[in-house]
């Protein structure tokens, strides 16, 4: 087995966090200014292999997507190492990167030469981006004329069509209607087993990972809790998951409980024959009662 495709090595990624525009301003001049910090990322180290398929799961704000924009370079790490060995296709944002003004046809060819393709490679795929993104004469009108939905089908059809060695999926294989969806999962599952792409998804939906990825890599506040077999990793996720509503709900019962006893505190402190005694209970002034265990 060769090198790793994807590797990761004591990966650390810390965002600086601004009052406002005006703090970030001053810090570009001051670098003693103080600001809150953000660890995305903690000392994370996995490797990905050729032809693998794995799964990136975690809650929201778990550094899922942090992890693909370091691939991607979109942004660096802090501290560590990231070694990246092959060519690769985000299916990231797919609506960023079109010209307005360009045509469908202009644009796949815009897209393509800053993907660092010669013409001859373009024209070997434009046909076959057009056919899959489905969007007839619109491909020769302005993309200010797309609707959302045209524009990703078409960012969808040049990423997947770029004969990549790695593709990388963030939220995205639900593209369109519903018949272009099923086109979208078929097309990404020739890719992953027939060409044997390496396939790298972030997700949060436990099924459509089971569907492609053998391998899961379940993330909690920035660290990696578990990788392995993808049903253990989601496995583990929905018990997080569990977990979290469980305190949820008990936090909700005590402060109906504190909302319930604050109401009758009140009534009774509204009425004038009633007393607070200092020591948790009430004493009447015309007669000898007491309200004790109210708190």
């Amino acid at each position: 087995m060769g090198k790793p495709i994807i590797e990761f090595k004591n990966v650390t990624k810390r965002f600086r966090l601004f009052r406002g525009e005006g703090q970030r301003i001053i810090f570009l001049f001051n670098r003693n200014v103080k600001c809150r910090k953000k660890v995305a990322v903690d000392n994370v180290s996995f490797s990905i292999n050729k032809g693998e398929r794995v799964a990136i799961i975690g809650k929201n704000g778990a550094g899922k997507t942090t992890i693909l924009k370091m691939i991607t370079g979109v942004c660096y790490p802090t501290e560590g190492e990231i070694k990246v060995r092959g060519k690769l296709s985000a299916i990231q944002e797919l609506q960023v990167g079109f010209d307005s003004e360009f045509t469908g046809r202009e644009n796949i060819w815009f897209r393509c030469q800053l993907y660092g393709m010669t013409d001859d490679e373009i024209r070997e795929i434009e046909q076959e981006v057009i056919d899959f993104a489905e969007l007839g004469y619109y491909i020769d009108q302005p993309v200010r004329t797309y609707t959302n939905g045209m524009r990703m089908k078409l960012g969808f059809a040049i990423n997947v069509s770029l004969k990549p060695e790695v593709i990388i999926a963030d939220e995205v294989l639900s593209v369109g209607d519903a018949p272009f969806k099923k086109k979208c999962l078929k097309k990404i599952r020739k890719l992953t087993e027939k060409d044997n792409i390496t396939f790298l998804f972030v997700t949060h939906t436990s099924g459509t990972a089971k569907k492609f990825c053998e391998r899961g890599i379940f993330l909690q506040d920035g660290k990696i809790i578990f990788d392995g077999d993808i049903e253990k990793a989601i496995e583990l996720y929905k018990e997080s998951i569990s977990d979290k509503k469980k305190i949820q709900e008990t936090e909700t019962k005590d402060d109906e409980v504190s909302l319930v006893d604050q109401q009758v505190l009140e009534e009774r402190a509204g009425n004038s024959t009633e007393e607070y005694d200092g020591m948790g209970g009430y004493y009447g002034t015309n007669d000898s009662q007491n309200y004790e265990g109210l708190f």
